[in-house]
């Protein structure tokens, strides 16, 4: 017996950062939206506990226990009495180390998986526990649709949307850590007042009516001058996008992935056909929005 779960890439429409905490991390008004672009979680009974991964740049996805995947296993095997001997296949098809959520998106789809393999009986709210343990943004990837993280990002407000929104991922070559982002984010603010974040309400009224032009006015990214101080090159990625006819563009999280909000399907295709053909990124990816949360195949 195996269960397969999908789980979505995110994007941030709005990430408001506040100075850093004593604990090190920094509040987050952060506006999480699922985009189409999926993971796919197998697990299956095994002698011991394995990680495999294959699609692109899996290569760069640990395989050992530093895998989020592994730790949601071992995590909800250790709260609920079971061996967690089993083998985790990841099918990758979030970009690796993009800013979109992909190890995180690892670990809840992991950890769903294994929930229905043992069949555990873990309420949602359980679940969401595990998954602030494993990470900021692993209880996003369990939810989807659209939320609002605060905290640190893992307490989330499920937001409505009225809408679809079609985007347009360019991903470059190579990743950014996002401590790195965060520490650049300090240096760059040393010295400044840094307001604490909130969400923004033009921005939240944009999800809620589903208006495309409202949402391109309204998008924020905190983070973005220090991924763009640590990877300058990313600057002509977005300059690309917007000259292509992108209504909005933005690095995506901690980055390095650039994000560009189209007026419809048809429009996204050719802002990714246009950002390819600028050899400014590696290859661009087209998906809609908001997408569901995890889910068992």
């Amino acid at each position: 017996m195996s269960v397969t779960v999908r789980v979505p890439a995110k994007v941030n429409v709005q990430l408001a950062v506040g100075a850093a905490r004593a604990d090190g991390y920094h509040d987050l008004a952060n506006v999480f939206l699922a985009v189409g672009l999926y993971d796919e979680v197998t697990v299956t009974p095994a002698r011991e506990l394995t990680v495999t991964c294959s699609g692109p740049d899996a290569d760069q996805v640990p395989l050992d226990r530093t895998n989020l995947a592994a730790r949601a296993a071992e995590l909800l095997a250790a709260r609920y009495g079971v061996d967690p001997a089993v083998h985790l296949h990841i099918a990758k098809d979030i970009p690796v180390a993009g800013g979109m959520a992909g190890g995180s998106a690892d670990g809840a789809g992991a950890l769903l998986a294994c929930d229905a393999l043992w069949s555990t009986g873990a309420s949602r709210s359980d679940l969401l526990d595990i998954c602030a343990e494993l990470g900021s943004d692993v209880p996003f990837s369990l939810v989807g649709g659209a939320a609002l993280g605060t905290g640190r990002g893992e307490r989330l407000l499920e937001l409505p949307v009225g809408g679809a929104f079609h985007w347009v991922f360019a991903v470059a070559d190579g990743g950014l850590s996002t401590p790195a982002v965060y520490r650049e984010f300090d240096r760059l603010n040393a010295g400044v007042d840094v307001p604490p974040p909130v969400a923004s309400p033009m921005l939240l009224d944009a999800l809620r009516t589903g208006d495309a032009g409202a949402l391109a006015g309204a998008l924020v990214n905190d983070l973005q001058p220090a991924a763009l101080s640590l990877r300058p090159s990313l600057a002509d990625t977005l300059e690309a996008g917007t000259a292509a006819g992108a209504l909005a563009a933005l690095v995506s999280g901690s980055g390095p992935t650039t994000a560009f909000l189209a007026k419809d399907e048809d429009a996204a295709d050719q802002i990714a056909e246009v950002l390819v053909a600028s050899g400014t990124c590696r290859t661009a990816r087209v998906a809609s929005a908001p997408a569901a949360g995890a889910t068992v195949l």
